[in-house]
């Protein structure tokens, strides 16, 4: 192979992250060519109304799968927070990098922590799961909706527009912009999304020549930790309009902790919980976390696959 077309979201984030993508192939095959092509999905234009309104996360992610399908691209390089947690048969994530910090955090130009902030503050988010956490922790501040791309969101807390706002570490870290963040919010009270902090590489399965060149980004312990989580969102069967996180960490070399919130629409308190388990069998441990789930009594989402044989349908 002489050349590979990477595609990406246009946004500065994305074509930054695929920038990173591609100076790690490169330490490898620094005789390679490597060409980013960035394009501006639906999910990017439409920025007034929430994600679950128009189509869900994957928006982020069919239109770069397209140009996969279309042979106009060779790897497509996500977010693993935006991937659907059930892969299709018609893609391949063939690496996920090292994670970056998954943590959210709190940017403001008026407030060193969300505890500073006065009742009715407005704190702008669109993630139903940082709304349900704001409303659970923060219960006097007035959540409104912020979307777009990181600097849209900077420019509109600079326009006076919200007296802060939440937004992930791992972008602001990547883009240069670690010197905006106020509070780095705790991931046992900000349980983050799942995925959250990684990025994963995408091919089509027919694609045997590039499995095996980039077989060497993928990083086991990021793999392992991110698949725990996917997992119990593959289970719970939920959708960006449902609040969940799930974050899992290596709390030893061979121990994993795993923690979830979850509630049924963000106006509803969070349930939380977490478990810990043996690294080497860590597909056990989003099973322990539904056992709690159901034992609190959480059954009643949309798609929500809390039986244990549906448990079984959805694992294989």
């Amino acid at each position: 192979m002489k050349q590979l077309r990477i595609i990406s979201r246009n946004s500065s984030l994305a074509l930054r992250q695929s920038e990173l993508v591609k100076a790690e192939i490169n330490k490898i095959y620094p005789d390679l060519k490597i060409k980013i092509r960035g394009i501006t999905t639906k999910g990017d234009k439409i920025l007034t109304k929430s994600l679950d309104k128009i189509g869900g996360k994957g928006l982020f992610v069919k239109e770069l799968q397209k140009r996969l399908l279309d042979g106009k691209a060779d790897l497509a390089v996500h977010s693993l927070k935006d991937m659907p947690a059930k892969e299709l048969a018609d893609f391949i994530m063939v690496a996920v990098l090292k994670r970056e910090d998954a943590r959210d955090c709190f940017v403001s130009n008026r407030f060193s922590n969300l505890s500073q902030v006065p009742a009715g503050g407005v704190i702008g988010t669109s993630s139903s799961r940082r709304i349900a956490l704001l409303k659970h922790h923060y219960p006097a501040l007035e959540v409104k909706l912020l979307r777009g791309n990181i600097q849209t969101r900077l420019d509109r807390l600079d326009a006076h527009k919200y007296d802060g706002i939440i937004l992930a570490t791992a972008g602001l870290i990547r883009l240069g912009l670690e010197h905006r963040i106020k509070q780095y919010l705790s991931v046992e009270q900000f349980i983050p999304a799942i995925g959250q902090g990684a990025i994963v590489l995408e091919v089509l399965p027919s694609r045997l020549d590039l499995m095996l060149l980039l077989a060497n980004l993928d990083d086991n312990d990021t793999y392992i930790l991110t698949e725990a989580e996917r997992m119990v969102g593959r289970i719970l069967g939920v959708d960006c309009s449902v609040p969940v996180g799930v974050h899992a960490t290596l709390t030893s070399h061979n121990t994993i902790k795993l923690s979830a919130i979850v509630a049924t629409n963000a106006d509803n308190p969070p349930i939380f919980t977490s478990v810990e388990g043996s690294k080497s069998n860590y597909l056990d441990l989003p099973l322990m976390i539904i056992d709690n789930l159901r034992t609190m009594g959480l059954c009643e989402m949309p798609n929500c696959n809390l039986a244990r044989s549906d448990i079984k349908i959805a694992n294989e």
